[in-house]
């Protein structure tokens, strides 16, 4: 399937991406994710080792388009945690 990624064409299949992300270990999630057999990957991380691209070439939203046109499952990110606020009848320290 033809992707354009970075205002580059590129001839990908689900196939060589499986390929090529098949010896590659998952860097920490930190946004939007992709699933690749039973590995979840960084999306971008994905997108610099598929087109051989320095990562600020694309964004995100290109590579998560391009693998869900692929056949792939794309995640939106975790939220993060709300921070703890202390309790107003607890001293300063929130116990």
């Amino acid at each position: 399937m033809r992707c354009v990624i970075a205002r580059f064409p590129f001839d990908l299949t689900k196939n060589e991406v499986e390929q090529s992300m098949s010896g590659i270990e998952p860097e920490p999630v930190t946004g939007v994710t992709v699933t690749i057999g039973d590995r979840v990957f960084p999306v971008m991380q994905v997108g610099e080792v598929i087109t051989r691209q320095s990562r600020r070439d694309f964004t995100s939203g290109e590579m998560r388009r391009a693998l869900t046109r692929l056949g792939f499952t794309c995640h939106d990110a975790a939220p993060s945690a709300p921070a703890k606020t202390p309790r107003p009848d607890g001293d300063v320290l929130g116990w």
